[in-house]
């Protein structure tokens, strides 16, 4: 025989159902904050004010980009309209995962007359390269090229 449901064992197990929903809740937000790489620009708005006319610019270069991983060896290649390589005046940027910034590494790109190397450090998985180059006209150059990582 059961004993009856009284309101005591009826608190307590709403309580425990509630305490057990908050404590994922809790763990989720830890977590999804812990992991968050951080903000891409510090005022979206003032950001926003220059988006067109710096995409026109960007796009009147007629710049073709390709980016992947050889040997732990990241070619990233910068094309013009014409197809031939373009040497950039500067060209900084951060390789790593999408969801994380553990594995954000800054390569050291050097210009081989073709394309641009660096070594990098890499896993199967997919990547990210977020880089910034200026042309040679002062043009800023900024794109996010997703690595698909084999191995």
């Amino acid at each position: 025989m059961l004993a009856p449901i009284t309101g005591r064992k009826v608190f307590f197990g709403m309580a425990a159902a509630f305490g057990v929903i908050i404590s994922v809740n809790l763990f989720l937000a830890y977590s999804a904050v812990k992991t968050f790489p951080g903000l891409e620009v510090k005022n979206s708005y003032v950001a926003s004010q220059h988006f067109d006319e710096n995409r026109a610019a960007q796009e009147a270069l007629g710049w073709s980009i390709s980016a992947e991983v050889h040997q732990d060896e990241l070619q990233l290649a910068i094309t013009n309209a014409a197809g031939q390589p373009v040497e950039v005046a500067d060209l900084t940027g951060t390789f790593g995962r999408a969801t994380s910034v553990r594995d954000d590494q800054t390569p050291d790109f050097v210009f081989d007359g073709t394309m641009y190397r660096a070594p990098v450090t890499t896993a199967a998985g997919n990547w990210n390269l977020r880089f910034e180059a200026v042309a040679r006209d002062g043009t800023m150059f900024q794109q996010r090229v997703v690595v698909l990582v084999e191995r």
